[in-house]
């Protein structure tokens, strides 16, 4: 079957790979449909993914069709349409026994960890699987990118009327902004880029916008920053739009050391929240979210490509000038 594996940084081979045997117990059988590509697989191409090593067969935001089932799958039947939770966790560790198993210490992430869905086929656990007929495969590699915003937005414990900011306008900026706005908050995005920052002003009907820190701290500072962009400099420059009492939240992973003023923080009596992931519960959330329309991730997918091609594309879409606001490889 074709398989695309990511060699090394900044090199893709197209090959072919064995498919897949027979599903066991607890397995399915899958058809990758749609692959989308996030900040993790960008990175992973240049070189700057945590926990990564090479080489690796990317794909963790997946829209598959159930081909085949083994015993004990629940209601999971040949031909459903389904989105994929890629995170694999033990069940046994501290953090999964008090249900927070988006940082599960022996997390395994489908296309980061362990090889993932730029491939035909992909035998799976039925647990990991969510049937969501009502969305377009475009649309379905979303609710992972989604439940990464509403767990950052819950880790906040965002409540109606706070000022909040959210530094970066990328899909998980995005993502955490659709959530804020369902809270009820009181929203402001910063985003350097403009072709990011317009669409996020004319999506989501903001009112407050910003294109620097500089221009952002001139307004009263927020309750809740939620840095979102793996940016060291940015990430060290949002304690500044915080208000005193306030809370910033790290949902941007970087590869580095962050440095904080101590008098910054001790002064606002901050409280710093890192966010990782997401879990079943929000997974399932999310879906039923977007089935019901109130919210609309539409207009996100900006640039849908061939597998055939998607090599070609890939370094374009490393450079926010591109313009594009999510990037989606239809795999069939």
């Amino acid at each position: 079957m074709e398989t695309i594996v990511l060699e090394q940084p900044g090199r893709f081979t197209l090959t072919e790979t064995a498919q897949p045997g027979a599903p066991g117990p607890g397995e399915v059988l899958v058809r990758v449909l749609t692959v989308g590509i996030c900040g993790t697989d960008l990175h992973a191409y240049e070189g700057t993914q945590p926990f990564f090593t090479y080489p690796r067969i990317l794909g963790h935001e997946l829209a598959v069709e159930v081909v085949e089932t083994g015993d004990a799958v629940g209601d999971l039947q040949p031909g459903d349409l389904c989105a994929v939770n890629p995170y694999m966790t033990c069940g046994e560790c501290a953090a999964c026994l008090r249900g927070r198993t988006n940082c599960c210490a022996k997390m395994c992430v489908i296309g980061v960890h362990t090889d993932g869905g730029m491939r035909d086929r992909i035998l799976l656990p039925a647990q990991q699987m969510y049937k969501c007929a009502k969305l377009p495969p475009e649309q379905v590699p979303l609710v992972e990118t989604l439940g990464v915003g509403i767990h950052a937005v819950g880790r906040a414990a965002a409540q109606p009327g706070e000022r909040a900011m959210v530094v970066g306008a990328g899909p998980i900026g995005l993502a955490v902004t659709e959530f804020l706005r369902l809270a009820g908050a009181d929203i402001a995005v910063l985003e350097k880029m403009p072709e990011r920052l317009a669409f996020a002003a004319r999506h989501l009907g903001l009112k407050r916008y910003y294109r620097s820190h500089q221009e952002a701290r001139q307004e009263e500072p927020s309750m809740l920053v939620f840095d979102c962009t793996g940016d060291r400099g940015s990430m060290e420059q949002s304690m500044n739009l915080l208000q005193q009492g306030g809370k910033l939240i790290f949902v941007g992973l970087i590869n580095d050391h962050v440095s904080l003023f101590d008098p910054d923080i001790h002064r606002r009596e901050a409280t710093i929240l890192s966010s990782r992931n997401s879990t079943p519960a929000e997974h399932r959330r999310v879906l039923q979210l977007m089935e019901s329309g109130q919210i609309d991730v539409g207009a996100w997918p900006t640039e849908c490509a061939r597998r055939t091609i998607m090599h070609e594309r890939f370094p374009a879409w490393l450079h926010r000038e591109a313009g594009v606001v999510k990037a989606v490889v239809n795999w069939s």
